[in-house]
């Protein structure tokens, strides 16, 4: 046996791009992607793919394993490049089209993008996130996604280095050999999680790991040949929880969103026969109280993950005949690694308590080795009781390299044997786990993550404000939304309203990460050590109750 080793033949690197390879063979005639009157099969979304990559790996300056970036919605070409740009030899960066210039100019610089795939509708975004790098610092090149709908306008493509999509697609060699990684261990995307703009968190991940996450995230949510997928889930997180390439696996239609509305998706849902979908808690809020609400004619599997989905909510959209799969993942384990496998036992529940069960987070998926809730000093193990709190922690094949240029931040999670995720959660004796609390006091709104950290930054730039906390809020609609304690400086004369502080935060922070709650305290309390007491701070913001169902 010990004379049986690897070989070029046994051993060749997994990838998930090898699978639109097999769909343009397997399902060729099948339709890939449906988005407005645009229609795709998946031999011509392989065709499209092999010349962008032949075009992109064309251009002067990008040599395999530098960054290429997307910034744009759920749109043909963003579920397009997240093969083609890896098919180039180059890494994959979906930037969250949320941000602000500020933000993804510090993401493109900290990335060293080379070439930045823009959505029209973003095109000012980009040129105003240009304008802030340094005068010694290589910008991107510019290429501009255009659309049915799009309306020519003013540009200076040749200053920008610009080109277009459909321009690159037609310069592309349809015999391109599409540039396979020498190593399963090599990078494919760079997607930044909720850090600061002073020290982004740039999560690495390679072929293997994405191969799978992909491949165990069908199995898990036992995805069936060529289902009818509705992007409700943002491609850029983390890159659609891998269903961008699971899609090709098992040749379904992706039905493509540029803007989430709960109406449209209930149209699309019936125009299309969707059969699967994903999003987080807030999705399924504004599906349960949308005013199109109403019985679907056949039952659409939903999954979502994030902060819990409210019980009532659970109930509400189940009652519509969504099929509700709650699962637990993050950027550096690519995608739902902990689901909530349901058991037949349970149906003969209570609808309230089956919802509170389809709540929790469930147990490990068949692509993690191990998860586990452990005291984070000791390490050991927490009772299986359902009520000792401990720090989730995982193992297995698709968690992350690590983070770029961040050899701090990848050391200080990943130890021990162990990926730490800064999660609290409690393990059930039956060995399912339910997260209770963030313990880096990430507020998680409408599916983003907002770092409390950045929200107080800003707030401490306030002249009026002496001391800030930002905590999580419960929110009818986006399930948390930041909730700001501040204490302000003796001096002042003329104090601030709430309105002030929200409006100072929104001309600083982006859209989701404003607080909508502000609470005056003459002192913010205070641990011995002179801490801020967070925890009493959530209990404050807790006791307020939720806020009312609005969108800002």
């Amino acid at each position: 046996m010990d004379q049986l080793k690897p070989s070029s033949v046994n051993s060749s690197p997994l990838t998930p791009l090898t699978f639109l390879e097999r769909a343009a063979v397997a399902y060729g005639d099948s339709v890939s992607i449906v988005y407005n009157s645009t229609t795709y099969t998946w031999s011509q979304t392989f065709a499209r793919c092999i010349r962008l990559s032949s075009s992109i790996s064309s251009l002067i300056g990008i040599k395999k394993g530098q960054v290429v970036s997307v910034l744009a919605p759920n749109i043909p070409a963003t579920l397009e490049l997240q093969f083609a740009v890896p098919m180039a030899g180059a890494v994959l960066n979906n930037i969250n089209t949320r941000l602000d210039a500020k933000t993804v100019s510090v993401l493109l610089q900290h990335s060293e993008s080379k070439l930045l795939f823009v959505d029209y509708q973003l095109y000012s975004l980009v040129l105003q996130s240009i304008s802030l790098f340094p005068s010694d610092v290589d910008t991107p090149i510019l290429v501009l996604i255009e659309d049915e709908n799009s309306v020519p306008f003013s540009r200076n493509l040749d200053f920008y280095q610009c080109d277009t999509y459909d321009a690159m697609l037609a310069k592309g060699d349809s015999n391109f050999n599409w540039i396979r990684p020498e190593n399963d261990w090599d990078p494919m995307t760079l997607n930044y999680t909720s850090g600061t703009t002073s020290s982004p968190k740039g999560v690495v991940h390679s072929h293997r790991s994405l191969f799978i996450i992909t491949v165990d995230s069908l199995i898990d949510w036992s995805v069936p040949s060529q289902p009818f997928y509705l992007w409700t889930l943002p491609m850029f997180h983390s890159n659609g929880w891998s269903y961008t390439w699971g899609m090709a696996v098992v040749g379904g239609t992706n039905i493509c969103l540029r803007k989430f509305d709960a109406n449209v998706v209930f149209h699309a849902i019936n125009k299309y026969n969707v059969t699967h979908m994903c999003g987080a808690p807030v999705v399924l809020t504004m599906l349960a109280n949308s005013p199109c609400a109403k019985p679907l004619k056949n039952p659409v599997h939903f999954r979502t993950g994030g902060a819990p989905p409210p019980a009532t909510i659970v109930l509400r959209v189940e009652s519509l005949g969504f099929v509700v799969n709650h699962g637990y993942g993050m950027t550096e384990v690519a995608g739902v690694v902990v689901s909530c496998i349901w058991k037949p036992k349970w149906n003969k529940l209570s609808a309230n308590v089956k919802a509170k069960l389809k709540s929790r987070q469930g147990i490990k998926s068949l692509g993690m080795t191990e998860v586990d809730v452990v005291d984070p000093e000791s390490g050991v193990s927490v009772k299986r009781d359902g009520v000792t709190m401990g720090e989730i922690v995982l193992r297995g094949g698709c968690i992350m390299l690590g983070y770029l240029k961040n050899e701090e931040a990848t050391s200080k999670c990943m130890k021990n044997n162990w990926l730490y995720t800064g999660d609290v959660a409690v393990m059930h004796p039956d060995g399912y786990l339910e997260i209770k609390d963030r313990s880096k006091d990430i507020i998680i709104s409408g599916g983003e993550n907002v770092s409390s950290v950045e929200v107080e930054s800003v707030l401490y730039s306030n002249n009026f404000v002496n001391e800030a906390a930002v905590v999580a809020r419960p929110d009818e609609f986006w399930g948390e939304t930041p909730c700001a304690f501040v204490s302000l400086k003796m001096e002042l004369k003329l104090k601030p309203k709430e309105k002030e502080i929200i409006d100072f935060c929104r001309e600083r922070l982006p859209h989701y990460m404003i607080p909508r709650t502000v609470i005056f305290m003459e002192e913010l309390p205070k641990t011995a050590t002179g801490k801020i007491q967070k925890f009493s701070l959530r209990q404050i913001a807790n006791g307020m109750g939720s806020l009312p169902a609005s969108r800002m």
